[in-house]
């Protein structure tokens, strides 16, 4: 057995901060076992809540400037964490934070750049896991249903909920997998609009009436009809949803938005064999939205420790980095529609351990 220790990086889409997971992998002829020996989340500074909201609308040439600085963002927050940990992984592997994702145009941005984040830390770093998909007329995404077969099969169905649900299982030997809807990506917006960073426990939305005209509206997109492959970005919650939030006052769109997301997680369960549904992110501390989801489906819920709901993704991520630097398959074309799997993610070395090759 083989021991590898690396730190997985993780920012959603909605903004809660960064993920940071140290994680000890053992692997033993394909089979992996791990155990996250230290994790935290650091929220975003004001200032870099605010650049990551706003690069959406950003002048294209301002984002390579701002790609390099989150990079050495990032770097310098892996270097502290591991100096806190005194332990000194092997790698790190980001998933860097997306901007734009446009897999019908073959085009898919997450900031981060790797060789800056390698040089602040000075350890051998991974990134860039969904540009080689996407390149193939794949989805790039979900890039987490490979960790969910290898790590999590106890379940029959997981089901993560953070800026966006998305869920995966196996169907027929194949991992199935795609994105459901937008979820804490427009809760967290609607709570800031009260001046929270988002609604503790669902307890706003408990108070809100249901608007039926309001979730008539939500649902009728057609994304919720396509057969997967698919995936959502933050373009979808800009140029549909936002619009018909913004007229509506907090509670009640929270709540009504809320049934929205238990709603379609229903829907896209409702044709598998009963079973368990392993919830992870944001929103499975959402105790309303948890109540909601079990209310419409027939599947047990299942909550589970809590740094298994805070750091899961982060975690996927550094296993995901281990199957790149292994040269094995760590993205599914059964689940992005690509032609093939791919070992995909690029990887970036230290400048001063560069030179040192040289010398």
């Amino acid at each position: 057995m083989k021991e590898t220790l690396a730190i997985g990086l993780m920012s959603g889409s909605s903004l809660d901060g960064l993920d940071l997971a140290l994680v000890s992998f053992t692997s033993d002829q394909g089979h992996y076992t791990y155990t996250i020996k230290e994790a935290a989340t650091l929220p975003y500074p004001e200032v870099w809540r605010a650049k990551l909201a706003n690069a959406f609308q950003s002048n294209p040439e301002d984002l390579g400037p701002l790609d390099r600085e989150y990079g050495a963002y990032l770097g310098q927050q892996v270097k502290r964490f591991v100096e806190q940990c005194g332990i000194t992984p092997d790698f790190v592997a980001s998933h860097g934070h997306t901007i734009f994702h446009q897999p019908e145009k073959r085009y898919t941005l997450q900031i981060g750049d790797g060789q800056a984040l390698a040089d602040q830390c000075g350890l051998l770093t991974v990134n860039d896991f969904r540009s080689e998909d996407v390149s193939k007329g794949g989805q790039g995404a979900p890039l987490v249903p490979i960790g969910d077969r290898l790590l999590f099969n106890d379940y029959d169905i997981c089901l993560n909920i953070g800026g966006i649900a998305n869920l995966s299982y196996e169907y027929q030997g194949k991992r199935i997998a795609y994105d459901i809807c937008i979820a804490n990506q427009a809760l967290n917006w609607l709570a800031q609009r009260e001046g929270l960073s988002y609604d503790k426990d669902g307890m706003m939305a408990r108070k809100g009436t249901l608007n039926q005209a309001l979730l008539d509206k939500l649902n009728s997109h057609a994304f919720y009809g396509q057969l997967p492959p698919k995936s959502l970005g933050r373009e979808f919650f800009e140029t549909f949803q936002r619009q018909l939030l913004e007229s509506h006052n907090t509670a009640d769109a929270l709540a009504t938005f809320t049934e929205h997301i238990a709603m379609q997680i229903a829907q896209c369960t409702a044709q598998l064999s009963e079973g368990t549904i392993l919830i992870t992110g944001g929103g499975a501390r959402n105790t309303y939205l948890v109540e909601r989801i079990q209310q419409h489906t027939k599947h047990q819920v299942v909550i589970p420790d809590s740094q298994t709901i805070d750091y899961k993704e982060a975690l996927i991520f550094a296993l995901l980095g281990l199957l790149r630097l292994e040269g094995n398959t760590n993205v599914l074309c059964s689940v992005t529609g690509a032609p093939t799997d791919s070992c995909s993610g690029r990887i970036w070395i230290p400048k001063q351990k560069q030179h040192n090759k040289l010398v």
